[in-house]
């Protein structure tokens, strides 16, 4: 296998490849050709606004703001570089034409980057020029007439179809595809590595040369010798000759945390600071690296699975570190298989990436979160791409097979209803979007009209002006979630017990605005979308709070030997 820094040094294939993947929900999707540069579009319009917004901000020119922009990126995958490379091939005629005061979206249809196809609809984020688009256009065109960067965006700004890049993107698509660790040299799903599925998903191997070593298992011989299930107990008590794992953690129920789910689960954030003028600088950019080998997800921080301190000040906690703090004998066993764009429909492409024996490793919770991709896509039309009941129906029973011939005996598993998104633009379409904040010209609404134009919005059918779709939209949500609480009351197996819980959005709402917050504040504020951390978080504590009320069984016991584990192990060697 090769090394993953010769993959790390094309750093824009990453940005691409997650934009693609994040964006699209229905990854199965292959009836929008002619909307394939719809990414690329929207990436030229922000960085051309954030150039501007640099140069108003500091009062500079547009050169000194696209050299500040390339400043404030990390030297990691050749983002520096690559920024000035982009600089030196298109910097002149995008100094000619703000000069000229044209805005990011005449600039970057003049560039090509954005493309009206014929008998499709003029696709714009900010308001259309006082002047006709057509005679606006023409203008511009002339601006840069002798460029010799027209040729080059002409041919196509995919950057995949060039031959020297396109084996390196079959091997990161691939990566993203299969969802196991890209560096795993035992081949047992576990890595030493954080990013590219690493321990940021799934918990971390203790011995990446050894297949029989990794989170979840049962001790082998109450590992004496070494850790084979990597919760950082292992040994023999000198007072005692008593092996520490079954002194610790006999009888206790161990258990880990899988969750089987799509951005939301898997946290998918862009930050605000990589695309607000007035906020940028050198720090804005430092855990840019991370974000892109992650697919722009954070599981690490998200709801289900997250281990590290949350960055939103609030007290709530993780599933996970709940289950490890009822339980320290669970350290490490978390697995976070969600997937930019999956729904019930795709997840049959990656179930296989699951890591449970069920001969071999202890029970788990499975957390079925498939919360949206069901009812959104970006189709122009999306209720004709919505999944049916009568789909769903034999998407998740297939699914739940699946997880009965590998769960061990004493499973469960959760399935999560649907929300209601028209909370979404009833809270965001009149506020502004951070593009916006500066000059008070870019809504929500205008966000997601233009995402909707080119056909790469996350949710049309909610994320749309139109109430009768929204409300469709809901509707369908709704069928959907009483379809997985049927089949939660009715279906039977033999290694799992199985649950419905409803995504309790309203619930998280009220709680926030009891503590003084508004529901704004828990979406995401940059693709105006996804649930953010604090609204993750919270939802992890109203589903702890659930089951330990109705289900307390899901959760097993509280170790009453904690205590004696973190004066032995201390910190059990961290995550």
């Amino acid at each position: 296998m090769q090394s993953p820094w010769k993959i790390l040094t094309v750093a824009p294939l990453f940005l691409l490849l997650s934009l693609q993947s994040s964006a699209s929900p229905a990854n199965d999707d292959q009836s929008r050709p002619s909307h394939s540069n719809g990414h690329t579009c929207v990436g030229c319009v922000l960085v051309v606004s954030v150039i501007e917004q640099l140069a108003q901000v500091h009062n500079s020119t547009v050169q000194a703001s696209m050299e500040r922009l390339c400043s404030y990126l990390p030297e990691k995958l050749f983002l520096k570089t690559t920024c000035y490379l982009v600089i030196d091939k298109f910097g002149s005629d995008i100094i000619k034409l703000l000069s000229a005061d044209m805005n990011a979206d005449v600039v970057c249809h003049t560039l090509e980057f954005c493309k009206q196809n014929t008998g499709q609809p003029l696709c714009h984020l900010y308001p259309l020029p006082k002047e006709t688009w057509k005679f606006t256009l023409q203008k511009a065109r002339q601006i840069v007439k002798k460029s010799p960067i027209l040729k080059y965006s002409r041919s196509g700004s995919d950057i995949c179809s060039l031959p020297v890049l396109a084996k390196i993107c079959q091997k990161i698509k691939l990566a993203i595809e299969q969802s196991v660790p890209f560096k795993d040299v035992d081949s047992d799903k576990y890595s030493v590595f954080p990013t590219l599925r690493g321990y940021h998903w799934r918990g971390r191997d203790c011995n990446d040369s050894d297949e029989s070593v990794y989170p979840g298992r049962r001790p082998n011989n109450w590992d004496v010798h070494q850790d084979s299930n990597c919760n950082g107990i292992w040994g023999v008590d000198p007072k005692d000759g008593v092996p520490y794992e079954k002194k610790f953690c006999e009888g206790s129920q161990p258990r880990g945390i899988i969750l089987l789910g799509d951005s939301a689960g898997a946290h998918f954030h862009i930050s605000p600071e990589w695309i607000t003028a007035s906020q940028m600088s050198m720090n804005s950019f430092i855990n840019l690296p991370t974000a892109l080998t992650n697919e722009l997800d954070w599981p690490q921080l998200s709801g289900a699975t997250g281990f590290l301190d949350s960055t939103v000040g609030i007290k709530e906690k993780s599933i996970y570190l709940r289950l490890w703090k009822r339980n320290h004998c669970n350290h490490r066993d978390y697995q976070n298989i969600s997937r930019n764009g999956a729904s019930s429909r795709n997840l049959k492409k990656f179930i296989e990436s699951l890591s449970r024996n069920k001969m071999l490793d202890y029970p788990a919770i499975v957390i079925y979160a498939m919360i949206g991709n069901d009812v959104c896509s970006g189709k122009s039309d999306p209720v004709p791409a919505m999944t049916t009941p009568e789909k769903l129906y034999s998407n998740v029973m297939q699914t739940l097979k699946h997880l009965n011939s590998h769960l061990p005996n004493g499973s469960h598993v959760i399935l999560y209803g649907l929300p209601d998104g028209t909370f979404l633009w009833d809270n965001l379409h009149n506020r502004y979007h951070p593009l916006g904040q500066l000059n008070k010209d870019v809504t929500y609404a205008q966000l997601y009209s233009f995402l909707n134009c080119l056909q790469v919005s996350p949710c049309h059918g909610w994320m749309s002006s139109n109430k009768t779709l929204r409300t469709l939209t809901s509707e369908r949500a709704e069928q959907l979630s009483n379809t997985l609480k049927k089949i939660a009351a009715s279906e039977k197996f033999t290694n799992f017990n199985l649950f419905y819980m409803d995504f309790a959005f309203h619930e998280i709402i009220q709680e926030w605005q009891k503590r003084g917050g508004q529901p704004w504040q828990l979406i995401e504020p940059v693709d105006g979308f996804h649930p953010n951390e604090v609204a993750l978080l919270l939802l992890a504590d109203h589903f702890w709070k659930k089951v330990q009320l109705q289900w307390p069984q899901i959760l097993g016991k509280e170790n009453p030997f904690n205590p004696q584990i973190k004066q032995v192990f201390g910190d059990q060697g961290g995550h």
